[in-house]
Order: structure tokens, then sequence, then C-alpha cells
């Protein structure tokens, strides 16, 4: 349909759309159509330029697209132009290809894509339906049969008329009911069905191509500085400086190899990690119920793929609709540890089912089998295969959006970078000026035609060094080496630089500050409503029989793999501590069942007193059978979400069922009969929270006689899961690491904020502790954070544990009247981070400054913690094991990884020891790096502009230096220097202080633009002293009175002779002779050592290289060697004359040195003391943040008081905030 007709306002809403709305990757889109007589022009424009506009607009997709196409409607455009809405603003174009549905004439395309991009079942039938003519009468007027989409970061974008925009296709996973995966898609797909979803859907592989090493190549190239040096080469070779144009064609086929070996290996590890699972053959179930096999990468979305039993690795994401898995989720966690996943209740027959209750593969994750993860076993009933039906295929899965986050990453944006480039910028306004400089004083001389280009170009390519880029990435690769050496890895050596401007890193707790497992520190039982004393026994006689026991016996989700007894680190240690034994039910004795045989624990024989006596009248039944055995009927596995998990259980001989629960000790306690939880129960927990332990609670109740083994499997958990019997509680003990305490106190002592999901070692004794416990809007009351104090949390020391599980609530009331002059410290669990993320925006900044504690938080809220964080200018360190952190690696400036598994690619460091001891060393050599760009940022700019100014003096007299001079200088001095120049270590330990984190600071300025003062100066003092020595005329034959390869030759005045005889003169050799002096002399001056990097004079190759260079140049100009003078194309000059060239470079290194020895010293006193009388706003949010907070009377809020979100809406989004007593 053409948009002709419709008014402005309307067309300018077709053209300009948004797709992934509210999310990450959330995009404009424009549409274009290809303008013929605009692509003549630009055709015409790249013959005239020699190939560059097409460069240009290769480098350029919005300048391409804009300068060939014009505008037009997305619905009916031809390319869409594509702008990241994020800081970077990123353009990307791609071309609107078209799927051709010739095949399937009992479809209307457009109906079915709408309809499956919304989720919705599409099935095939005999005869089109009411709903499908009315659809094919809607679109009755573009009966082309082909649906229009284009691809962008390896996901289809398919035009949607009803919602007017491109979409990508959804599977299963969103807006699809738990009652209609049973009802509408448990029963499989037709294959006519099949095949059609297959092409709208695309084959099911995450396909990572490796590409060719031409492709590589020809990319790489590619590269707006390759090119440079490409042009700066023909230049050279134009102006016959073969030498040098030779050592760049050398240094940049060196640069390319290495990062031609670098991307392919990663594409090949990439590769590798994916194709484990890219073909294999699974069996899935049609409609007719005919079971056929077929390749993994047919697989669509509404697929039934059944399990086989000796498990497989999922090549798709999929939903359990029959039987049990174990499944290893290392791949996505880190943590190896099996997990068991049950089918997805029915909430057509489950008891109080919720029909309308959307599936989500996050929310429903244990019953979700995910893409990568390896099943180990199934478990099934007879006749009934373990079934999964399809969700996501492709790049759309878990594990493809984890690839695609690795090959498509976002742009590192850091200060330096964006410095980099106006750097860069400067350089070329200087070699503008010289530019324009050059042609004027060569017109002025009638210079010919060809020598002015070439004179005035090459002007530009000394001003922009071709050494830059390898000069930039030694730092950096020097620190990875040694990164490696102490055990950490790193995929993005750009984040090293990063990381030396870490202000605060974030900790997991578990197996990153502790170990690994949790012990048993003890039991407190409940008897009488009433909490007995503490029990580190619990394996005894006298409890074996116990409810207590009982729970912990079957609470839990363990299963044996191959004998083995596995799950869970905490369920292990429990259910080892009472010393029963496990057993499940075989293949064959399930076959011989109609159901699934249950689990069944019972204790050992040692447990058991040599007589039956027992004392308490609650075993009297226990008494009856002669084995005593409880068999697991249904299990309601553990969720994060719920903060708990259910077993229904019999004793063996008992006619009544026993439903067990244990979890977070507030969420079991409000599940109870008030009447059987202590009323000293909030005071017991805090007590052991504060002394570092986790504490679970556990609880029981009798079912009715009336559930039957077949009711229990189709209850639902709410039905179990309430009106339970207090018994007491489980106390563990997670031991800190050793090295913990030493590391935080070595963060703490730098002045790096420390934040984590637990409360061990983040908190002084002295410091405040406000708990934030923010409520949701309920029954029509609005959200809320009620505040509580306390004295402070767990001080941990090495004997200690650490609990981020449990945060009481009710605490000590405390005096603020110290508060505005005492830390204090913000604490919060990951439901209250999530309300007040929601309804209170405007106490998300201030609650950053100072938010210490974050207990029991999922992925994603560890992800949106850390965009909190970076949103108030936090330069964010992650360090965490794998286990559900990939998400925050990610995110994170500097995320860590303590896990060797596949979940640490996602991460752009891996230690290998895991331990955090490997923070301050990252942080350590990324200042180290840091301050090494800056070093050698700082050296390539003087280095330009001294031979920039070198060569302008030489143009005013019409000289220049010569090829073996610039030969000499840049290969034998900078490369040497710059390469050596980064080799110093990192200092030993962590300073408070931090380095800046841009080139564009006071300090550094004033560092660079006084040495360009100081060398320009001395050598223009050099260059024009040199010519009161009017000796001899510089081109005629008295001038080469020495061994000059001018002398013999000066009769013959061919234009090469005429060439050397312009470069050999007094003011070349001066000039070259004091420049050379001048940047060994700013290396040494720009060559910093501590607070973050070893002193100068331990970098051992640094000063000898500069001593050799100095011995060298300083022999050669005292005592000339005709060999040596001819090769570099210097003059003999008098002795007198070299004296004075000598007292000259010792006054400049003198006042160099000096003046930056200075400016290191008193110029960020300096600095300070302006800013201070100008009272300048700090740029950091966070500093802003801080002072404004100071003076508020109002902040941090009281205790015992309550903030209420209002309903009233401001302008900008955010909610009203009253705080009321």
């Amino acid at each position: 349909m053409s948009n002709i007709g419709l008014p402005p306002t309307e067309m300018d809403k077709e053209e300009r759309k948004t797709i992934n709305k509210g999310q990450e990757d959330e995009m404009e889109i424009h549409g274009y159509n290809l303008c013929h007589w605009k692509l003549a022009i630009v055709s015409i424009g790249v013959i005239c330029t020699g190939g560059f506009l097409l460069l240009l607009l290769y480098w350029m997709p919005e300048w391409r697209v804009k300068a060939t196409c014009v505008r037009a409607a997305v619905k009916d455009c031809e390319v869409v132009l594509l702008r990241t809405t994020d800081e970077f603003r990123m353009w990307f174009c791609a071309k609107i290809r078209f799927l051709p549905m010739e095949n399937q004439p009992n479809f209307n395309a457009k109906s079915v894509v709408n309809k499956v991009s919304n989720g919705h079942a599409v099935h095939l039938t005999e005869n089109l339906t009411e709903e499908n003519r009315c659809e094919m009468n809607k679109y009755s007027q573009t009966q082309s049969q082909q649906m229009r989409y284009f691809t962008h970061h390896s996901i289809r974008y398919f035009w949607n008329d009803t919602i007017h925009n491109f979409d990508f296709l959804k599977g299963l996973d969103e807006g699809v009911s738990c009652t209609s995966i049973y009802e509408k898609h448990s029963a499989g797909l037709t294959k006519g069905m099949h095949a059609y979803r297959k092409l709208i859907y695309g084959v099911n592989e995450i396909a990572v191509k490796v590409p060719s090493v031409f492709k590589l190549l020809i990319k790489e190239v590619l590269n707006p500085f390759y090119i440079f040096q490409l042009f700066s080469v023909i230049l050279w070779s134009i102006d016959e400086y073969y030498y040098y144009a030779l050592a760049i064609v050398i240094m940049s086929i060196v640069s390319i190899i290495s990062s031609l070996y670098s991307i392919r290996k990663q594409y090949v590890m990439l590769h590798d990690m994916v194709a484990t699972h890219s073909t294999v053959r699974v069996s899935v179930c049609r409609v007719n119920e005919e079971i056929e096999e077929i390749f993994s990468t047919d697989l669509v979305p509404g697929d039934v793929m059944i399990i086989p039993l000796n498990g497989t690795v999922m090549p798709c994401d999929a939903v359990l609709i029959n039987g049990t898995c174990i499944v290893n989720e290392s791949m996505l966690t880190g943590e190896s540890v099996p997990v068991t996943k049950t089918n997805l209740p029915n909430p057509s027959v489950d008891v109080k089912g919720t029909g309308e209750e959307l599936y989500s593969p996050e929310t429903h994750k244990r019953h979700t089998l995910f893409c990568g993860t390896t099943v180990i076993q199934t478990r099934f009933y007879t006749g009934e295969l373990v079934k999964a039906i399809v969700v996501r295929t492709g790049f759309s899965t878990s594990k493809g959006q984890l690839v695609r986050s690795i090959l498509y990453p976002k742009p590192t944006d850091f200060k330096l970078y964006r410095d980099a480039y106006l750097f860069l910028l400067c350089l070329v306004v200087v070699a503008g000026i010289g530019f324009i400089y050059t042609i004027i004083n060569s017109i002025l001389n009638k210079k010919e035609i060809q020598e002015i280009i070439i004179k005035s170009l090459d002007i530009i390519t000394i001003t922009v060094p071709p050494a830059l880029p390898a000069a930039m990435t030694a730092g950096i690769v020097y620190a990875q080496r040694r990164l490696k050496k102490v055990g950490i890895f790193c995929i993005s050596p750009q984040r090293i630089n990063i990381c030396g401007q870490l202000n605060l890193v974030c900790f997991d707790k578990t197996g990153t500050l502790t170990e690994d497992g949790l012990d048993l520190w003890g039991i407190q039982r409940v008897e009488n409503t009433r909490f007995l004393l503490p029990e580190d026994n619990v394996c005894s006689e006298i409890l074996v029989k116990s409810q207590f026991v009982a729970c912990m016996a079957t609470c839990h989700s363990l299963t044996k793999i191959e004998g083995v007894l596995s799950g869970d680190p905490l369920d292990l240690k429990m259910f080892e501590a009472i010393g029963w034994i496990l057993e499940e039910a075989t293949e064959e004795e399930t076959a011989l069942h109609n159901r699934i045989m249950p689990t069944v624990v019972r204790p050992s024989k040692q447990l058991f007193p040599e007589s039956t006596a027992v004392g308490n009248q609650e075993m009297e039944l226990f008494e009856l059978p002669a084995v005593y055995e409880i068999g697991i009927v249904r299990q309601f596995p553990f969720s994060s979400a719920l903060q708990r998990m259910s077993v229904v259980a019999r004793i063996l001989g008992d006619k009544k069922m026993d439903a067990y629960m244990k979890g977070a000790p507030e969420v079991i306690a409000s599940l109870c009969k008030p009447e059987t939880v202590p009323v000293d129960f909030e005071k017991v927990l805090e007590d052991y929270t504060k002394q570092g332990f986790r504490v679970i609670a556990l609880a029981h109740r009798k079912l009715e006689s009336k559930l039957t083994w077949h009711k229990v499997q189709h209850i639902s958990r709410d039905a179990i899961e309430n009106n339970m019997d207090f018994m007491g509680l489980i106390i563990m003990q997670n031991k800190l690491k050793q090295e913990t305490p030493a590391v935080l106190e070595d963060l703490h002592k730098a002045n790096i904020r420390t934040v984590m999901v637990t409360d061990c070692g983040m908190i002084l004794p002295q410091d405040k502790v406000i708990i934030a416990e923010a409520l949701p809007p309920k029954d029509g009351k609005v959200a809320k954070i009620n505040w509580h104090y306390a004295d402070s949390l767990t001080q941990c020391n090495e004997s200690s544990a650490i609990d981020s599980e449990a945060i009481p609530i009710k605490l000590a009331h405390d005096s603020l009247e110290d508060l505005p002059s005492t830390p204090y410290h913000f604490a919060m669990n990951g439901k209250s981070f999530s309300v007040i993320l929601e309804h209170f925006q405007d106490l998300v900044p201030k609650l950053m400054l100072h938010g210490t504690v974050f207990a029991r938080m999922a992925p994603d809220q560890k992800t949106q913690l850390v965009e909190a964080l970076q949103n108030v200018d936090y330069f964010v360190g992650m360090c965490g094991d794998g286990a559900n952190d990939c998400g925050a690696l990610k995110r994170a400036h500097g995320g860590i990884s303590l896990s060797e598994l596949e979940a640490s690619v996602a991460s752009p460091f891996t230690s290998k020891t895991p331990s955090i001891s490997c923070v301050p060393n990252l942080i350590r050599e990324g200042r180290a790096a840091l301050m090494t760009s800056f070093c050698v940022f700082k050296f390539m700019a003087l280095y330009s502009i001294i031979q920039y100014f070198s060569v302008t003096l030489l143009y005013s007299i019409l000289s220049n230096l010569g090829d073996f001079q610039f030969l000499f200088i840049d290969l034998a001095i900078i490369l040497v220097v710059v390469f050596t120049m980064s080799l110093n270590p990192a200092w030993k330990e962590l300073v408070a202080q931090r380095p800046p984190s841009g080139l564009i600071s006071g300090a550094l300025l004033f560092s660079v633009l006084s040495q360009i003062v100081i060398c320009v100066g001395f050598q223009s003092l050099g260059f024009f002293w040199v010519k009161q020595y009017k000796v001899c005329d510089p081109y005629s034959d008295v001038c080469n009175t020495t061994r000059s390869a001018c002398w013999n030759s000066s009769h013959l005045y061919n234009g090469t002779e005429l060439d050397s005889c312009k470069i050999q003169n007094y003011e070349n050799t001066t000039v070259f002779f004091i420049s050379s002096f001048q940047y060994l002399t700013v290396a040494v001056a720009f060559s910093k050592g501590k607070p973050f990097r070893q002193p100068c004079y331990k970098n051992y190759f640094f000063v000898i290289s500069v001593i050799i260079l100095y011995v060298f140049i300083l022999f050669i100009m005292l005592h000339p060697v005709a060999s040596v003078d001819q090769v570099l194309e210097i003059v003999f000059v008098p002795y007198q004359w070299r004296i004075h060239m000598l007292i000259i470079v010792l006054i400049n290194a003198f006042v160099s040195i000096t003046v930056e020895e200075s400016v290191d010293r008193w110029g960020k006193c300096c600095l300070s003391w302006a800013l201070s009388c100008r009272k300048k706003t700090p740029k950091a949010k966070y500093m802003y943040l801080a002072q404004e907070l100071r003076d508020d009377p109002e902040w941090p809020p009281k205790p015992q008081t309550t903030t209420e979100a209002k309903t009233v809406v401001k302008e900008n989004g955010s909610c009203q905030i009253s705080t009321i007593a």
C-alpha cells in the first residue's frame, strides 16, 4: 500500500519506528529505497577519488545508505537503516529479503507470521477455517504470498501488519499459558505444519561460522589506520623513502598476522563450544502419535521432543511435560551440580491451579531444559516417554543469546579511548597547518607541482605516526602476559586498561568469598513452641525417628548418578550429617509398576538402638514395621522466587502421608501455624545471622488420609505449603577463604568500595547499618520501604562465616545523633531491590551511594545492580564463580570469573585460581597498563611534534631529514623505546590514589604542552644558532669540505645528488642530533614508576636500551665515523659546534626532567587548589550526589520510618516519595 496520501505526521511515523522497544538491543529503524541517479553519482565519485569514497562509505553505514537511497515507508522499503538507542548510537544497515510462500497455498503468509510472532499456535488444516478466510480477506490487497524480513545480528525480523512494524519471531516462551502448553501443543505438529514452521523459523542451529583467512584479511586491511599506512607507504615510495616504507610494511604485516591469528582463534574456540549439539538425531512425536526421527537442526517451536533414556545434550530450549530429568547446567551457570527438572504443572488438573499463568523459561526454569545443557538421566512413567515441547530454537535459545553477546559485544566506552580519537584529531589539525605551510612555502620558492604535492602530503604522514597502534597495544600485551603468569586469562585485552579505573567491586558469596562447601554447625529444635538448646550431633539414636531428621532425609533434590550421590552441596551436607542411605528404583523396577517408583531413604543400621523401646509417644507408629523407610512421593523443587522447597513423603507402614518443607526462616515461619512458632524466633534468628551462620528452617504436617498417591501427583504446592508445624532451625557454617579478609582490607585501604550479596568484611564495627525492607503494592496500598537500624551486621574473621540468605528484618533501635558523622551502609534483599527499582527510582542513586549488602539476588537482579552502580558513574568490577553471574560479569567494566567452565567465556577475565586474590592483581595490572598507555600517548605526541617541527624547520630552507635519518629515529629510537618503556611491571601494592581516566586532564595536558614548548624552544635555538655559522652556502662545492657523499660529486648536478646536497647541511645535522636526544629525554621523563608501576630503573630492558642509544648518538656526534656519517647523511661540523650541541642537549635534558618532576609533584596540588577556589562541580555523579546528601537533613532516613511511593506521577515518570514515621 502506498503512503503518498498520508499526511506528513503519519508519513513520519511510518518512516521512523523502534524495534525491540524497552530491551537492551532497542533500535530506531528507518526505511530507504535504492535511488539509481544517486548510485550513478556515487559511482562517478568513487572513480574520481580512486576508490577512497567507496572506503568512506564502507566505514560509515549511515552515509552509504543516505548517499545511494531515498527515504521510504518502512513497510515498503528495500533497505533499513538501524540505529541503537543506547549511549553509543551505532548505525547498521540491512537489506530487505523475501521469504516465498508459494509452496503453502493454504496459508496466508502475513496472517501466520502475525500469529506465530505473538506466540499463538498455528495449526495446519486441510481446509481454510473461517478465521483464516477473514485473515486472507484482510490481506487480500497484498496477495504476493511472500514475507518481508531482514537479518541483524543473527536474528530475523519479519514485517508484522498487526503492529505495523518489524518484529522478531517469538517461540512459545512468550504469551503462551501453561494450560495452552498442554492443551494445544502437547500433541505435537503435523509434518506439514512442521515444514511450514521450519520455513519461517529457519534451521535450528547456533551457526558460528569461522571466516576464511582471506575474508578476515580483507576486513582487517580495510581498517582506517591500515589504509592510512598504505597511503603513507605509497607516498614514501614515490619520495624514495624505500627503507622506512619497507619497515612499516613489515611491521604492518606482523601486526595483521597477529591480529588475524587472535581473531580466528576466538572464532574457532566459540565454534567448538557450540558445535557439541549442532547436529544430533532426535525423536519427535507427531499429531497421530507417530514417532519420527529427525536431525536436531530441523526442530521448530512446537515440536514434542522425546528425551532419550541415556541422556543427551539439549539442542534447543524445551519445557518438560512428561517425566523427570537430571541435568548438568554448568554451561549456563558455571556450577556442575546436577539439577532435577520436573514436568511443568498442568493447571487444568492441578488442585487450585492457576490456568491463566503464562509460561516463562525464567519463571519455570525448574521445568525447562536449556540449550547446551546435558541431560544425564531420565525417570518416567511406564508406557509414557519423557517428553519436552520445544519453545525456542537457534539464536533465540539461552545459549544462543549468550553466543550472540560474544559475537556482537557492545563497544567499550572508556574516556581514554574517546580522548585517543581527540588526540588524533589534534594531530590532524597540526598536520593541516603544516600541510598549508608547506604548500605556501613551496609555491613561494617556485617548486614543481609534483614536489609540492609529495612534500605537503608527507608532513601529514610525519604528524600522525604509523607506529601508534603498535605502541598503544604494547602495554596491554605485556600486562596480559603478566596476568597469565598469575593465572588470570583475558579474552578482551582492551578491558585491562579499564580495570585500572575500577573504584567499586561487587562480589558473589559462596565459592567466591567463602569455601565452596557448607558445614553443618548444629540444629536447634522446637518442642512445645520453645527452642531447645542447640545440638551439634544430628546422627544420634535419639533423633533417628524424629520428624526433624525425617525432614532432613527427604526434603532435598539429591539423586544417584552412576552410584554416586549428587546434588546441591547444601543438601549433600545435610544428608551426610544424618548418616542415612538413599535408594532409587532401577529402570527394571520402574517398568514393573504403573507409576514412577519413589526414591526411598532409610537410616543406616548403626543408627538403630539395640532395643526398640522408645520413650516418646510420637514414635509409637514407627515401632511397628521391621524396616524403617520413607518414600518420597512428590517433590516441589526449590524456587529462588519462593525461597523454599517441599516434599510429600510416606513412612513405610503409615496410612497418612507427610509434608516436609525447608527454606528461608522468615518464609517458613509465615507458612506455619502461629502457635507453633516460638515467640523469640526473631531474636534467635538475628543472633545466628550476626554470628555469620546460614540458617534454614524446617516445617512439617500430616496430610489427610483422603490424599491418595494419584491426587498428590496433581496437587498444587500451595495446597501443601500451608498450615505447617514449625520444627526448628538448621545452622550451617560457610567459612571464609583464608585470603578473603586480607584482600578486602587491601581494597579498603585503596579506597575501592566493595559491594556484595553478603555482609562480611564490608562493614566496619563502628559503621551504621540501615536495612531497607521494600514491600510491593498490595490490596490497593502503595509500595513502601520500612527502614530499620542495626548496630552492624556480621563482623567476619578467619573462623567465622557469612550469611547472604537471611537479613534480619526487625533490628535494634539506634540513636542517630552521631549518624551524619558516622559512615552508614544500606542492606537489602533481592525482593526489596526489585521493588525499589520499580517504584522508587528517585531513591536508587542515593541507595547505590551507600548500598553495601545485597542478599538473595537473582541473576537478572545482579545485572541490574551493576547497571545501577554504573549509572552513577562508578567503574564497576564483578567477581563471581560463574554460578548465575554471567549477566553481571558481562555488564561490569571488569568481570572476572573464578570458574574455568564454559560460562567463563562470557567473562572478560577468568582466574585459574578460585580466589579473590586475583582482584587486586587485576586492578594493579590495569593501573600499570593504563599508566603505560598515558606514557606512550604522551611520548608519541612529543615524537610527532618533535619530528613535525624538525621537518618544518628544514622545509624553511628547502631541506629535509634523510631517508636513513627517518629510519634511525623511527626504528632504532622510537620503536625500541616504546616497546621497552611499556615493560614496567605493576607496583607491588594497591594505593588509595587512582590514575586519571582520560588524556584530557589538567596535569597531563600541562605536562605535554610544557615538554612541547621546551623541545620546540631548544630545537629552534640550535637551528637558528647554527645559521650564525655562515661558513658556506649549503648548495655550493665549498659546503662539503669533509667526508660527505656530496663532496666527491659536487660537479655532477643530477637530481639525486642535488637532493643529497639539500639534506647534508649544518642545519640538518644539528636538528637531527638535538631531536634524537629529545626523543630519549622525553622517554625518560615520561616513564613514570610509583605509585602504579615499578620504578623506571627496574625496567632493565628500557634502561639498557636508552643507555646504548645515548652512548651511540653521543659518540657519533663528538667523534664522527665516516661510514656512519655517510649512511645517516650527516655532515662534519666544527668541534666547537659539537660542544655547543652537547651543551644544548644537556640543558634540554635537565629542564625537561625537572619540569616533568615538578608537574608530578606540584601539579596536582596546584590543580586541587585551583578547583577548590572555583568550587567546580564533580564530574562523577556519585561524587556530586554525595555533596548534595551531605547537606540533606532528611537523609539517611530515620529509624523505624516508612517511605511510601505516591500514586501521583510526575512528568518525568518518577513517583513522588513521602516519608512517614
